[in-house]
């Protein structure tokens, strides 16, 4: 069964690159500027898409959660619900952005956090969606996203394989442009906790849709890691600088980190092959210095019959190969031979047997 997934002009697939996502979240700090420059250094590490967050701060938390003391060094407001609209972007900034992606050629959607953020995404014609693994088990958000008909990526931190499974058989009869991502919901989360091998069993488990890894994990190597057991979406934070405010930039990758975790993706994309063994010709010259061929151990004259104490193995492998003792000793040489002069079909009195050679060459 092919698994396909098309984001914008991007078609995921198994065979393809892996589709990067730089998770801008509100590292932006609620600052278009901010914003902006995230936007314009990670299209310039090569990333597939850029993604910010939207929530409807006031109809998505309670009235105690909105009023909650929230006034650390991380915070932007005294309550959660201020540090919260502080961090928040509407139509004018999203309308900017819109434009800036449009030149920057890389795609721009967000995770929606409730009904209204999810029918004003629609509105500005996003090309995906994203779902949050705290919404995995909020059905109503999950098919109301699906009416949509647009691509959708579901993160599953937290959750067991009957809540994955109840938000994939939830969305898949409205929309099959589905992604489930793993994910660990720590923040920073430990490695012993990512457990990788779900991807491989959300591919054993989901074998129509696209599987993805959405990463909290410090650092770059784990997304290589997911690629190679099936991840074709990868999702990781991205800040300017680890030291700004903000609680999600002590685990988002720098520009030089997403730089480097886009050029390891797209390497390991071309390294992994097709899976059919094969010599290259790049191969070739090494072949033939490291390789080897039979030669006699000594002066022999003609009409002597090889012992194994008559054969040595040398290089260069530009004679017959090594395979062929077996088939060389008992045999009568018709010619006189000196030490490491090559054994030959035409000296064996062989004319059916053509001399084997290495093709490879350094």
């Amino acid at each position: 069964m092919t698994r396909t997934l098309k984001i914008g002009s991007h078609e995921i697939s198994d065979d393809s690159p892996c589709y990067v996502i730089a998770e801008v979240g509100h590292n932006h700090q609620g600052s278009l500027k901010t914003c902006r420059e995230l936007f314009r250094q990670a299209a310039a590490c090569g990333v597939s898409a850029v993604k910010l967050q939207k929530r409807d701060n006031r109809g998505l938390y309670s009235r105690a959660m909105y009023a909650k003391p929230y006034d650390h060094e991380n915070s932007f407001g005294t309550t959660y619900g201020e540090h919260r609209e502080a961090l928040e972007f509407e139509r004018a900034e999203y309308a900017a952005l819109l434009e800036l992606v449009a030149d920057l050629d890389v795609g721009f959607f967000a995770t929606a956090f409730d009904f209204k953020s999810a029918e004003f995404l629609a509105e500005f014609g996003v090309p995906a969606f994203k779902i949050a693994s705290g919404d995995l088990r909020n059905i109503p958000l999950l098919r109301r996203t699906a009416t949509f008909g647009r691509p959708m990526l579901v993160s599953t931190g937290g959750a067991s394989m009957v809540d994955v499974e109840r938000a994939y058989d939830a969305v898949m009869p409205l929309n099959t442009e589905l992604c489930i991502m793993q994910c660990t919901a720590g923040y920073p989360a430990e490695f012993s906790e990512l457990n990788l091998r779900v991807i491989s069993a959300y591919r054993e488990r989901f074998p129509d849709i696209v599987i993805g890894y959405s990463g909290h994990d410090n650092g770059i190597a784990m997304a290589t890691a997911a690629y190679v057991l099936g991840a074709r979406v990868i999702e990781k934070h991205f800040t300017l600088n680890r030291a700004m405010k903000g609680t999600d930039h002590a685990f988002s990758l720098e520009p030089v980190g997403m730089r480097k975790m886009v050029r390891d993706l797209n390497r390991l994309h071309q390294a992994l092959g097709d899976g059919e063994k094969k010599a290259y010709t790049s191969e070739a010259s090494a072949v033939l210095k490291m390789g080897k061929k039979l030669v006699v151990a000594r002066d022999l004259p003609a009409g002597h019959v090889l012992t194994a104490a008559d054969v040595a193995i040398k290089s260069p492998g530009d004679g017959l190969p090594p395979f062929e003792l077996d088939n060389v000793i008992g045999r009568a040489i018709t010619e006189p031979l000196a030490e490491d002069d090559d054994i030959t079909a035409k000296v064996l009195g062989d004319s059916t047997r053509g001399q084997q050679r290495v093709q490879a060459r350094r």
